[in-house]
């Protein structure tokens, strides 16, 4: 199992093979993703960036299927939600009234 710097550091080195593969400099892909030098940098190297700034590089490289990996739709059906909610609901006693 990766670490956090180790998973920094994949996506970083996926980014920089995408700009690679479009053929773009890193001033060009900043210019197109509308974030800053440094940000690009930051993402490539590994060492720290935002999700914007990831979401906006990764759209500007026409790689929005990325994106779509890290949060596929979830889809929850309606029998998982009524179990879930029976799981969660303590059971009541019914007591008798004695006559």
């Amino acid at each position: 199992m990766l670490t956090t710097d180790e998973w920094e550091k994949l996506v970083g080195a996926n980014v920089r093979q995408a700009r690679f593969q479009a053929n773009l400099s890193m001033r060009e892909l900043a210019a197109l993703a509308d974030v800053s030098l440094g940000a690009l940098n930051n993402l490539e190297s590994g060492s720290g960036t935002t999700l914007r700034t990831l979401v906006r590089v990764v759209r500007a490289l026409d790689r929005a299927d990325w994106l779509l990996a890290l949060a596929p739709e979830v889809g929850v059906s309606p029998m998982q939600m009524l179990r879930e909610r029976q799981r969660n609901t303590p059971q009541r006693r019914v007591r008798r009234s004695g006559n």
